[in-house]
């Protein structure tokens, strides 16, 4: 083989590898308008979740209650990416998955009395395994943006661009929506912006 077909081989190589991995990367979609709560189902009187300037924001009640805000859509295999702020109190949030049983955890775990943020929490298991890295990643006082990529029963996490977690869920389901927690029992704030989905 010649130098020049050498380099055509290696030219077409890196464009089929470019066309794979751009084929693999899902149009992110704004699944929050930063106006209001179209696409999202409210519970009953709410009192807990405000869009405002841009970012859609949760506040716990006086009595302490907790709430979820479910998308109206359900996915399959997705791509979530939201930026957080975490506020005043003590903050224990999440992002379910499909369900209730499969939820990415973010700020202090009720029972381990820690941050986990960017672990899984699954209520028959708790926390199965643990995010790496986080303490150095996370900006308690900042934003920060998490990624998570459901393919099937695996899901995948960064925060703040990196990799920090994978793990396989033995009971999650193929399709359902994707939830925001206010976890009850806390005295808490929480914002987030910038919130899309991309279909796989």
């Amino acid at each position: 083989m010649t130098s020049q077909m050498k380099k055509l081989s290696c030219t077409l190589f890196l464009f089929a590898f470019a066309i794979t991995l751009f084929a693999q990367q899902p149009t992110m979609v704004k699944i929050f308008n930063g106006k209001d709560l179209t696409g999202w189902k409210a519970p009953a009187n709410n009192i807990w979740w405000k869009a405002k300037r841009g970012c859609l924001c949760a506040q716990s009640s006086p009595e302490k209650t907790g709430s979820i805000l479910w998308t109206v859509k359900q996915y399959q295999d997705f791509v979530f990416q939201t930026d957080f702020k975490m506020g005043g109190g003590v903050v224990d949030s999440g992002v379910f998955l499909r369900s209730e049983n499969d939820q990415i955890q973010i700020g202090i775990s009720g029972s381990l009395k820690r941050d986990m943020t960017a672990s899984p929490y699954i209520p028959d298991l708790r926390y199965p395994v643990e995010a790496k890295g986080v303490k150095e990643l996370l900006k308690p006082e900042g934003w920060n943006t998490l990624k998570i990529k459901a393919v099937g029963n695996t899901y995948t996490v960064w925060l703040n661009g990196v990799e920090v977690m994978r793990y396989t869920s033995e009971k999650m389901p193929a399709a359902g929506p994707i939830g925001l927690q206010l976890h009850p029992g806390n005295e808490m704030s929480i914002c987030f912006r910038k919130v899309r989905v991309g279909v796989i």
